[in-house]
Formats: structure tokens, sequence, C-alpha cells
């Protein structure tokens, strides 16, 4: 079984303490960041940040649902950390600031891959298809903080 990696980035134009907020404002803008691919979305602690327990459903393909429960944490500044209690999932926003009234969101998962010929196909393609997905919640993000 192989680590399996997705990372994916963009440039926002709002300053970090702004896009950092959104990002862990998970009572709030967050569910307005989740593009079709996220369902039954729910807070269940919390809401803000570290300490927050969020619910959904991630259907990275027309076969594939992860019903994940995530413990948020936050080590360090401008970091969040999404910890699946589900599985080995865990996903990380960096939030750095990119020049005046700019910052570089980072966003990467990493999980245990399957064996064989399926975790070969695994790290194959999911990353392609979990940076599609962040691509979309960063697009919504930018427009949400760029108003």
């Amino acid at each position: 079984m192989a680590q399996v990696e997705a990372t994916t980035e963009r440039i926002v134009a709002a300053d970090a303490e702004t896009v950092f907020d959104a990002l862990a404002d998970y009572s709030g803008t967050r569910a307005k960041l989740l593009p079709e691919q996220f369902s039954e979305y729910e807070v269940r602690e919390g809401g803000d940040g570290e300490g927050t327990l969020v619910h959904w459903k991630l259907q990275a393909t027309s076969k594939r649902v992860r019903d994940c429960l995530l413990e948020v944490g936050e080590p360090t500044d401008g970091e969040l950390v999404e910890k699946d209690r589900n599985s080995s999932m865990v996903t990380t926003w960096r939030v750095t600031p990119a020049g005046e009234g700019k910052s570089r969101v980072v966003v990467t998962t990493t999980w245990t891959g399957a064996g064989g010929i399926g975790g070969f196909f695994e790290k194959t393609f999911a990353p392609k298809g979990l940076g599609r997905i962040y691509d979309a919640m960063l697009t919504k993000l930018a427009a949400e903080v760029e108003k």
C-alpha cells in the first residue's frame, strides 16, 4: 500500500487572514464553497477552525463515495488540518501571503492507497480527480473573498 497525494494551489486576490477565516468558517462560508461532489454536509461540533468536527460524503467518482468525519486542527498559523476518523485521509489547507492583498492557498490531501493493480490506478488517477474537485472549491473561495 502506497501513500497517495493530491495537491492543488491558487493565488487569491484577498489578504491571508480573510482567506483563512473563510476556510475555517465551517458553520458558514465553508458549505458555500463545496462543489457538487460533496453531500450531507453537517457541522457536528464547533464550527470555526480548531476543534470543529464536520461530516460530509465525497463522491470522487461515479462509483466511489467516501463517508468522511473530519476533526479540524490548526497546528500553525494559516494552516487547517482535517483528519478523517473513518480513513487514513488527511487534508491540509495552507494560506500564506502572496504580495499586496493576495494569498496563496495550497490544499494537499494524503491517504494510504490500495495495493496491487487497484492501487496503481488509484495512485495514477485519484490525485487528478481530487485536484479538479479542489480547483472548483478554490474558484468558489476566490469568488467569495474577492467580493
